[in-house]
């Protein structure tokens, strides 16, 4: 499993890290070319579909078929929580005929409630432990 880290690079502004070699650089809503750790969630949530419904849709449309998730969602400021997101997958279906279409709406709708570790977490909700050390 790859390690994840933020380290601090100015004022609220961090780069997220793997191990792997991934960056990417998260801040405040008024700074551009970065995402606000929501906007992260989201894209994580907007992935997990697209990657969950990847094979059902290329077993039947082939692999190069376009998708695109969109998601979104407002935060309850005095809540400080999204209390509802909302994906919409986008995919040209038009070569199939309404039944074939159908079962496989089914298909992917399973396949992502089966198998988005994200959405699952999301809906089952999660215990978050933090430890804070101190260096010396």
């Amino acid at each position: 499993m790859a390690e994840l880290w933020v380290d601090r690079t100015g004022t609220r502004r961090y780069t997220g890290k793997s191990s792997r070699g991934a960056e990417v650089l998260i801040g405040s809503e008024d700074v551009e070319g970065v995402f606000t750790p929501g906007e992260l969630l989201k894209i994580a949530l907007a992935a997990c579909t697209g990657m969950s419904s990847d094979r059902p849709l290329a077993r039947r449309l082939g692999d190069d078929y376009d998708a695109t998730v969109r998601v979104s969602g407002v935060a309850d400021r005095d809540e400080e929580r999204y209390p509802r997101l909302e994906e919409v997958l986008t995919v040209d279906l038009s070569a199939l005929d309404p039944e074939a279409r159908e079962r496989l709406l089914t298909v992917v709708t399973k396949a992502v409630d089966k198998v988005c570790t994200v959405g699952r977490t999301l809906k089952a909700g999660t215990e978050v432990d933090l430890r804070i050390e101190v260096e010396e």
